[in-house]
């Protein structure tokens, strides 16, 4: 068990780091405001697409193919969004309307809905592509499950996102243009960067095109820079004044990230048979921290970011210990 707690602290005290990093930059004023947005938007826009392109486009689909985990991982993350869902407007409820329609949320400041959509994102977003193939080969030695995980799960996940995000932004109010809105979400959906770099992974894995190792070696560095920079941003744009009126929506969407979702559908998992490297990927599409791309998305299309940002800080200081609790478990139970 101390083995296990000493791997998933080196996995997420030195993203932790990261965006303390990017704070202290920002106090002392290496960093401003303006420059933090832009770099935000580069990592959205170009050095995440490559991330994942690189993961999958190395990835022989063929071979390790497996049809139920596919799909039970792409299900699990449609119910999970759609449970968070129904608990966003619990928690997070509209206290007024201001004369120009918009509804307010007292206690955080702003957009009710807005932070709903943030609540929404965090609560389900996990770091399945960065975390889930550390996991897996720090185990196994091999991470072949975790690239299956990601094609069920992590397209799912940007595509509710675009949609979440862009129905709930702060000038959006429901029913005054909803064929604009539509039409903006699906735009939103295929011209995302991170789906973009997603289906031609995909598809130059079915393709077996060759991979030149100069390209090779240049996608892999640009998707290299994609988890540094974004959380030296997000730690730059952390507002200190903010976090105590978001801290309790935060903190529920904390607990669903870390431990809702997984005491959910991990027993399903187990009943459904996966096992091993499967069983060890559900759990980290399920339980991991929050994704810094959510809070890069989030501030990428009008979100204030500051529940995300939160989310983000305190799942990925516990996750090293909900991961560690749920993998014991797991091997307690001998399922892995």
């Amino acid at each position: 068990m101390i083995e296990n707690l000493l791997f998933s602290l080196n996995a997420t005290m030195p993203v932790f780091l990261m965006m303390l990093l990017g704070f202290l930059l920002h106090q002392i004023g290496w960093i401003d405001d303006a420059f933090a947005s832009k770099m935000n938007k580069f990592v959205f826009r170009l050095p995440l697409p490559a991330l994942v392109f690189s993961q999958l486009a190395t990835t022989d689909f063929v071979s390790t193919w497996d049809t139920k985990f596919v799909l039970f991982c792409f299900f699990v993350t449609l119910f999970s969004i759609f449970i968070v869902t129904i608990l966003s407007y619990l928690i997070i409820r509209p206290t007024n309307k201001n004369p120009q329609g918009s509804i307010s949320y007292n206690g955080t400041g702003g957009n009710a809905s807005a932070h709903r959509g943030e609540f929404i994102q965090a609560a389900y977003r996990s770091s399945a592509a960065l975390l889930g193939i550390a996991y897996i080969q720090n185990i196994y030695g091999d991470a072949t499950m975790s690239a299956l995980m990601i094609l069920g799960a992590v397209p799912l996940y940007n595509i509710m996102a675009v949609v979440v995000l862009t129905m709930t932004e702060n000038n959006y109010i429901p029913g005054n243009d909803t064929h604009s809105a539509i039409k903006k979400t699906i735009y939103g959906i295929f011209t995302n960067p991170i789906i973009i770099g997603i289906f031609l992974g995909f598809l130059w894995s079915l393709l077996k095109i060759p991979m030149p190792p100069i390209a090779d070696k240049f996608i892999s560095n640009l998707g290299g820079i994609a988890a540094p920079l974004g959380l030296i941003a997000m730690g730059a744009s952390v507002k200190v004044q903010k976090i105590k009126g978001q801290l309790a929506p935060s903190l529920v969407a904390s607990f669903m990230k870390l431990f809702g979702l997984c005491a959910l559908f991990l027993p399903l998992a187990v009943h459904m048979g996966f096992r091993d490297q499967k069983l060890v990927a559900i759990l980290i599409m399920l339980g991991s921290a929050t994704t810094v791309s959510s809070f890069v998305m989030a501030k990428s299309m009008g979100h204030d970011g500051t529940l995300t940002s939160n989310t983000v800080i305190i799942t990925t200081l516990l996750s090293a210990f909900s991961l560690t609790f749920w993998l014991f478990v797991a091997r307690t139970g001998g399922w892995i």
